[in-house]
């Protein structure tokens, strides 16, 4: 049980750290003309692909911009493209409110809308990637780089997403289903655990005894202390090794590079598998495995996710044609607009009342992809159901997933709503409630 816990704390640790880079890149991207404009020109092609579509002389665009007929939907309206933006607001409200990562509403809620899972894989990383060119400005920002580190891990990782890319199409070749039926368990694993680590935390917040914020900067995450077995691991003397946190530790530390390439391996494959930055794998590792402290990993995690996510977003699935282009600028807009927002809110509610509605939207997407998997696996013959009970149990999961995250995202622009002159500063709030307290 413990390890349970420090784990599901590091998960939650590295979900925060991307969250907080999220809602810097959206207020870059925001505040700023120039990346506006960029925005803007990033949008121009879904407007042609949109022209190409009616006329029968251009049918080769969509195709060009990720539209294949096979991994539909695969079309250019206007519908298609307000759904996504209505997704990445659901998923910015659930990343600046909450203060973690909101990426995992988004594959939930796209294979839910009919899209297969290697289209959405495909273009979640595609919209990553458009994110960290528009907002990171590799900088200051960034803070505790180590270079070293971040070099020899991404050698790991590159190669870990080449893999995963590599897995998923393979699958998808062989059989679409299958294709769809192994992201969805690889989701309902990872989601399982997050979810049932959340609530817990949630619950043991309620009564008092874990209000405190056991994020990414307190007590052992910060790395002055250090498990057994980061002790082993970086005591084992495999030439070269890599030297790390010497602003933190006399002297600093080191670890062999064999072991940074393994990790970066593993996060790369699930990042590529998942179509996730790879952040809440990352911190856990780098903290509890390697014995990083949590600042620099903060820094370092940020600074990989940059290179991992476009090379697999760019050399795995743009060049195949698994990214569907509209969906990503939409989902891009959306967040945008939904992380400045959550961001606000968080200065006028209960953090203990965040807490349980991140538990609920975790359990709500794992949930929703373990009521899909029996039908998937039925359809493969795999499981002895029949189509109108995988069909049954696969509505309940989309009706249960959108009826919580619907209304957590109702909730929340309500609440903004309410309370903008309160935000403006033209009405005392009630309460001391401030912007990490409510992350807390």
């Amino acid at each position: 049980m413990s390890f349970f816990r420090q784990w599901g704390e590091f998960m939650m640790g590295g979900a925060r750290a991307l969250a907080k880079w999220e809602v810097n890149n959206a207020t870059i991207i925001l505040g700023d003309r120039k990346r506006l404009a960029i925005l803007g020109l990033l949008l121009v092609p879904i407007i042609i692909g949109g022209i190409a579509f009616a006329d029968p002389i251009g049918e080769a665009l969509p195709d060009l911009l990720g539209g294949k007929k096979a991994y539909g939907p695969a079309y250019y309206g206007t519908f298609i493209f307000v759904v996504s933006i209505a997704i990445g607001a659901m998923a910015g409200l659930i990343t600046g409110c909450i203060g973690a990562g909101g990426g995992f509403i988004i594959t939930p809620a796209l294979m839910s809308a009919g899209i297969k899972g290697i289209l959405v894989v495909g273009t979640d990383l595609f919209h990553i990637f458009a994110k960290a060119i528009m907002g990171s400005v590799i900088h200051r920002k960034l803070g505790n780089v180590s270079v070293g580190l971040a070099v020899v891990f991404l050698i790991g990782s590159i190669t870990g997403a080449t893999v995963g890319g590599w897995i998923n199409r393979v699958i998808y070749e062989i059989n679409p289903v299958l294709s769809v039926a192994f992201i969805t368990t690889v989701y309902v694993i990872m989601l399982g655990f997050l979810g049932i680590y959340s609530m817990m935390d949630y619950l043991k917040a309620r009564k008092g005894a874990g209000a405190a914020d056991t994020g990414a900067h307190g007590g052992k995450e910060e790395g002055a202390e250090m498990g057994s077995l980061p002790k082993k691991l970086q005591s084992v003397s495999l030439p070269p090794t890599i030297k790390f946190d010497q602003d933190f530790v006399p002297g600093g530390r080191a670890i062999s590079w064999l072991f940074l390439v393994i990790s970066g391996g593993l996060v790369g494959l699930l990042a590529a598998i998942m179509g996730v930055g790879g952040g809440f794998v990352t911190f856990p590792i780098f903290v509890y495995v390697l014995g990083v402290s949590s600042m620099t990993t903060v820094g370092t995690d940020i600074f990989q996710i940059i290179f991992t996510a476009s090379y697999a977003a760019i050399g795995q699935y743009a060049i195949y044609g698994f990214i569907f282009y509209t969906l990503a600028m939409g989902m891009l807009l959306g967040s945008l607009i939904g992380i400045q927002v959550g961001a606000m809110v968080t200065k006028v509610v209960k953090g203990i009342m965040i807490r349980g509605f991140y538990a609920m939207a975790i359990l709500a997407g794992f949930i929703n992809r373990a009521f899909a998997l029996p039908g998937k696996l039925g359809d493969m013959g795999y499981i002895p159901i029949s189509k109108q009970t995988g069909a049954v149990l696969e509505t309940i999961g989309i009706w249960a997933f959108f009826i919580v995250i619907g209304g957590f995202a109702i909730w929340v622009t309500a609440t903004f709503l309410k309370n903008i002159r309160v935000l403006k500063g033209e009405k005392p709030r009630v309460g001391p409630l401030k912007g990490e307290e409510a992350r807390a």
